[in-house]
């Protein structure tokens, strides 16, 4: 079966998902319904209605017929996704934690939780609770030990060129511009994604020309943030009205033309000419005999061997993974990172040691 790229199919998603082929998506949002269960009308103090979300497609009997529902489509997005996708699902204290029990029964490994903090949430007019300032993320691969697409770089890029957190500081609304809206000017979509959030997760978690698949479309953000960096998209939505204003949406969107090298944010590490740690100790890069330092800490170093393996201070031998990982008791350890030499004074990474290699190498 050829995949219907970038078009929007009207159906119960359950059903639509079954229809597509197994193995054949890179990356799945999903904002499914949260079940709220609001069962009064919210009011500010000056006693105006809140706009909440009271929509039937939010509503639910009970909560094992949400959990089976949830069971549904989880089921039915694992079967599509590639061993090398991944997917992330959207909500709220009221559902995210059954959603995460069903990923987990399901075989989904979880990658993430990622904690979208609103940074103007709607306050608790009640004053009853705590502002619910936030939402959670959660982002998993297809099952343990599958690879998947994470764009380090293009996070830190984001981030001013630090590690960026699992804490996302984000408006909480899709306004001015932004905010889809219907004929006669009302809200098109009562729980409408900014795109900066679906920016974030769409750079993260694919490249361009990759397949992103959406079960719950609403207003299309996330084939408007797709269509923008050159993804192909597919959106699953049931009510008429969305599916109308998410079309007006993303026809109206031209993106750039598209140019390679310029959306291309693979690492670049990742893509360079690998090079054997032996190669530098052979080159006269590293020598044997010579100490390095682990996380640039002077009572953890490794003796470089001639055979190009580690000695530590307590007797341990292996290459800068293994033995950087047993300084870590067990845990992974990418050594090129974690281990260091010291030169003039201050610290050297191995990595840095390595890309002078590759530059004196071509």
């Amino acid at each position: 079966m050829k995949l219907p790229l970038n078009r929007i199919l009207k159906g119960d998603c359950v059903e639509t998902l079954n229809s597509l082929p197994e193995k054949s998506i890179d990356l799945i949002f999903a904002d499914p319904p949260y079940n709220l269960q609001l069962r009064n009308p919210l009011h500010r103090p000056d006693m105006s209605r809140v706009d909440a979300v009271n929509d039937d497609w939010d509503k639910f009997d009970s909560l094992p017929a949400y959990d089976e529902f949830t069971k549904k489509w989880l089921a039915a997005c694992k079967r599509i996704l590639k061993p090398t996708g991944s997917i992330w699902v959207i909500g709220s204290y009221h559902n995210i934690f059954r959603v995460g029990t069903i990923m987990q029964d399901l075989g989904f490994w979880m990658l993430n939780d990622v904690i979208w903090v609103k940074t103007n949430p709607m306050p608790n007019f009640r004053g009853t609770r705590f502002t619910n300032a936030h939402e959670t993320m959660i982002w998993a691969s297809s099952g343990k030990g599958a690879k998947y697409t994470f764009n380090h770089q293009a996070m830190k890029g984001l981030n001013e060129e630090k590690q960026m957190r699992s804490d996302w500081w984000l408006v909480s609304l899709a306004t001015g511009s932004e905010r889809v809206r219907d004929d006669h000017g009302n809200k098109a979509h009562s729980t409408q994604k900014p795109e900066s959030l679906l920016y974030r997760v769409i750079l993260a978690s694919s490249h361009p020309g990759d397949i992103v698949l959406d079960p719950f479309f609403g207003s299309g953000t996330t084939g408007a943030v797709a269509k923008r960096l050159h993804r192909n998209w597919i959106g699953l939505e049931r009510e008429a009205k969305y599916i109308k204003a998410a079309q007006k949406r993303i026809d109206a969107i031209q993106p750039e033309a598209f140019d390679a090298q310029a959306f291309d944010v693979k690492s670049k590490r990742r893509s360079a000419p690998r090079v054997a740690f032996s190669a530098l100790v052979e080159n006269g890069f590293l020598r044997a005999g010579q100490k390095l330092f682990f996380a640039k800490d002077e009572s953890r170093f490794a003796v470089i061997k001639p055979d190009a393996r580690l000695r530590t201070a307590d007797g341990f031998e292996g290459s800068i993974h293994k033995a950087g990982s047993h300084y870590m008791r067990g845990a992974p350890c990418n050594g090129w990172e974690h281990w260091f030499i010291q030169k003039n004074g201050g610290w050297l990474c191995l990595d840095d040691v390595r890309q002078k290699f590759r530059n004196e190498s071509r």
